[in-house]
């Protein structure tokens, strides 16, 4: 029965550990709303589709006295198009801007609606020979379409529309129609346009590579913190699994390699069915675990387990105060404090050796539990590393729930196994200077 025991329990063992890795991660938490951020992409986007479309109803505010005045220079139905399609464009995008809905349609509708009616004017003037007195009105909205096109379109397409806009007004300013003006009195006005438009689009695409810029970091730093909280969860499981590998299974293995008797196989099943529920609970259990255990409970808890000890501890328990602490961060210091004492009773000797258990509150909440004797100590730098009992079943564990483990001991000096969370803020000088300390 006892090869038969072993044989299963390595199998359990084998495929614990082989379904391990594969395991789905945790369930993460909900993501909380996040801040504001003033210069994200969407926000730069929000604010220069809303100041350009102000830009445009103010310019354009400023141009209906011109446009009523040169009304009769057209022919009546095209004048009213012409109207209608450049200024109700305009109030629809103040509208979008706010709605923040079809911002780039409308947005490109104003820029493509300037152009045709741009290059369409010498054609709808009553009389495209005369020469007009004033410049073309839509002049005067040349700057607000390309800012618009600038809103619309990329960076590249909005500078061609730069350039292709008020090109389109100086070859229309030196026509008849458009008041007949010489090369360089046009260019001048295109230049201005230019300039004007350029302005414009060059602070738009600063801000949006800016901000560009600031989303790129910002998700590059959520993914970092999303697989250091992958790994964090993964290095959790594995200190579980190792512990409990060390604390359950490989105790179960011994005693079922040494049952000869009917008790002592008796007491290896069910050794072995215990191990086997821990690796059970073990890949149920989740990092992010919101129940609590009681400070009390967990002081009770832990000074019964010192009473099924085959020596004794003295107890030293003192100022226990209410409160509670997580679940999982109770289960280590609970554990951690068991294979404590398990070491003690293992390596420290019989002979004259006392023993005794302190448990106690700490300032910030908490809870310290010291597991000491006046054993044969040990030197902590030369345990072997395959030897996991110390570094893996008690500093690993308490250090992995968020707490703090300080061993103090020293050959012929007794040992002193110190368990406290949470961790404390500034650590104490003493750990330092012992370099034993695992935060």
């Amino acid at each position: 029965m006892a090869s038969f025991l072993v044989s299963t329990l390595t199998a359990a063992m084998a495929a614990s550990r082989a379904s391990y890795p594969g395991r789905p991660p945790a369930p993460q938490p909900t993501q909380a709303k996040q801040p504001r951020n003033p210069i994200s992409r969407r926000q730069i986007e929000a604010v220069a589709s809303r100041s350009v479309a102000m830009f445009g109803l103010v310019f354009g505010a400023q141009t209906v006295p011109a446009t009523l005045e040169q009304m009769n220079l057209l022919r009546p139905g095209w004048a009213l198009v012409f109207v209608i399609a450049i200024y109700g464009g305009l109030l629809v995008s103040v509208v979008c801007s706010i709605a923040r809905r079809f911002v780039r349609e409308i947005n490109t509708y104003i820029a493509a609606v300037f152009l045709l009616a741009m290059v369409a004017w010498p054609f709808v003037t009553l009389n495209p020979q005369a020469v007009a007195a004033e410049r073309p009105w839509l002049w005067y909205l040349c700057t607000v379409a390309t800012a618009c096109a600038a809103v619309a379109f990329s960076s590249w397409v909005a500078t061609g529309y730069l350039f292709v806009a008020p090109i389109a007004y100086g070859i229309v300013r030196m026509l008849p129609s458009g008041g007949g003006k010489s090369i360089e009195s046009a260019g001048l006005d295109v230049a201005y346009a230019v300039v004007l438009g350029g302005a414009v689009l060059l602070i738009i695409t600063l801000l949006r590579q800016a901000s560009g810029s600031v989303d790129t970091a910002q998700s590059t730093a959520l993914s970092r913190y999303a697989h250091a909280v992958r790994q964090h969860a993964t290095e959790l499981e594995r200190v579980q699994v190792d512990a409990i590998v060390h604390d359950s299974v490989l105790t179960t293995l011994l005693s079922a390699a040494r049952a000869y008797t009917p008790e002592a196989k008796e007491l290896a099943t069910r050794m072995a069915g215990d191990a086997m529920g821990h690796l059970k609970d073990a890949a149920a259990a989740t990092p992010d675990d919101d129940a609590t255990v009681s400070l009390s409970q967990l002081t009770q808890r832990i000074i019964g387990a010192s009473a099924t000890q085959p020596a004794p501890f003295e107890l030293r328990t003192r100022d226990i105060e209410p409160g509670s602490i997580p679940a999982q961060s109770a289960e280590a210091v609970y554990s951690a404090a068991v294979q404590a004492m398990v070491n003690s009773l293992q390596h420290a000797g019989d002979e004259g050796v006392t023993r005794w258990l302190a448990i106690r509150g700490s300032a910030d909440g908490g809870i310290q539990v010291d597991v000491g004797d006046t054993g044969s100590g040990f030197t902590l730098k030369n345990v072997p590393t395959e030897r996991i009992g110390v570094r893996v079943s008690i500093i690993e564990r308490v250090a992995n729930a968020g707490g703090l483990v300080r061993v103090d001991s020293a050959p012929g000096a007794g040992t002193v196994v110190s368990i406290r969370w949470p961790r404390p803020q500034l650590p104490d000088p003493a750990d330092i200077v012992l370099g034993e300390v695992t935060a």
